[in-house]
């Protein structure tokens, strides 16, 4: 294997996955196993490598050589594979198919069990795909499934197994790919995100993805024992990359916003439901923060609006509103009819607003000064365009020591 990646007996090593396998052995001072995949001439090479220090060196074992069949420009797999950059969600799961990466509208659903966002599609015994593919830690794709907060919005879902050290499955990397309908013109989405938008996208989402996987795998330390200020720098840079990918997220909807083709959608919409999905996908984060979410009472409100959009400002103020709620605080999440308009209300013990701000709150990339560098600055001012785009408003009430109570109002359907 050292010969054929250009490297001679002796020398150092010449496959660069197997010598950073060793030289971290020897850093740390400690024996590792881990599985890896070599590219040896036109062909790549699967196999497990253990490496124990000895001191001034390391014992290096091979095993399970598996060599795979070169592949070609007409390959379908890696068709398949550059297809799948063009994902329109990326999210990892674990080991038991709980959501621990998202990126998109829905990114606040960690914790979750995958079901619990999309609606598989299932083999004769009942099991989902994905589970059948996990117990051999496969590959598979679902062009049946559905989004079940997106008003069942079909996608596609390319599955790609995640292997840990010693080679079981760690959990799986999903592409998820929106899929046209039927070809309804009302569908704003492909007009309205341009081709800059689509190039940011496409550029900037896997690689920041790629790093922020990487930043948690260390400071998990899930390759050995680290120093803990260096795990609490891959912290840092995890939560740097995740914002950057909200910024990434935030800056397309922009773009698609400011649009003079942009229309949202417009349907019957429940807002007590939405309330209730959009409260549901935040459960975990406002639990780690301890705030309790008051669910709205039972009872239909039916607004005219697009669903996906609705769910997506009612997620940024509720995560505001987690944000900003003390320990023991409570968020309380209702909606109303009041004449003509359908009101979705999101209230919250923080610190409140003082007068002078409820405006300044909407302007683009403004965060009100907030000491820990949270937000984008572009949700609130996203939020209030889209809800203006869809006929209704979105507005203010606080002061300061009082909390916030924001007012999401829309047609009445």
């Amino acid at each position: 294997m050292q010969e054929r990646a250009g490297g001679t007996l002796g020398q150092p090593l010449a496959v660069p996955p197997l010598a950073a396998i060793v030289r971290l052995a020897f850093r740390l001072q400690i024996p590792i196993t881990r599985a890896m995949t070599a590219a040896l001439g036109d062909r790549d090479v699967n196999l497990l490598v253990r490496v124990k220090p000895t001191g001034d060196g390391c014992d290096v074992a091979i095993s399970g050589w598996n060599e795979q069949s070169p592949l070609t420009l007409n390959d379908a797999g890696r068709a398949r594979d550059f297809a799948r950059t063009r994902a329109d969600w990326i999210c990892e799961t674990d080991a038991t198919l709980r959501i621990v990466h998202l990126t998109g509208v829905v990114a606040d659903a960690i914790g979750r069990p995958l079901d619990a966002l999309f609606d598989l599609s299932r083999g004769a015994r009942g099991e989902t795909l994905v589970e059948i593919a996990a117990r051999t830690a496969a590959r598979f794709e679902d062009g049946g499934a559905m989004l079940r907060i997106d008003g069942g919005e079909p996608v596609r879902i390319d599955g790609l197994p995640l292997i840990d050290g010693v080679g079981r499955l760690a959990g799986y990397r999903l592409l998820v790919h929106r899929r046209a309908t039927s070809g309804n013109s009302d569908d704003p989405a492909p007009a309205a995100i341009n081709a800059f938008g689509e190039r940011l996208s496409n550029a900037l989402r896997e690689p920041l993805a790629r790093i922020i996987a990487n930043a948690d795998s260390l400071s998990a330390r899930e390759d050995g024992p680290l120093r803990r200020d260096y795990a609490d720098y891959a912290s840092d840079i995890a939560g740097a990359g995740r914002h950057l990918l909200a910024l990434v997220d935030d800056l397309v909807d922009l773009q698609a916003i400011e649009d003079p083709d942009f229309h949202p959608a417009k349907e019957p919409v429940d807002l007590t439901d939405i309330l209730r999905r959009a409260g549901a996908l935040l459960a975990v984060r406002a639990a780690d923060q301890q705030v309790r979410i008051d669910m709205p009472e039972p009872g239909v409100v039916t607004g005219s609006a697009d669903y996906r959009r609705v769910l997506q400002i009612l997620i940024n103020l509720i995560s505001n509103a987690i944000r900003h709620s003390p320990a023991g605080g409570t968020i309380w999440l209702r909606a109303a009819r009041e004449g003509d308009l359908a009101v979705a209300l999101v209230a919250d013990m923080g610190e409140g607003i003082a007068p002078e701000n409820h405006e300044r709150m909407f302007e683009r990339f403004e965060r009100l000064d907030l000491a820990d560098g949270s937000g984008t600055g572009l949700g609130l001012y996203i939020a209030r365009r889209l809800a203006r785009a869809m006929g209704g408003d979105l507005g203010v009430d606080s002061a300061p020591g009082e909390g916030a109570r924001f007012l999401l109002t829309l047609p009445a359907a």
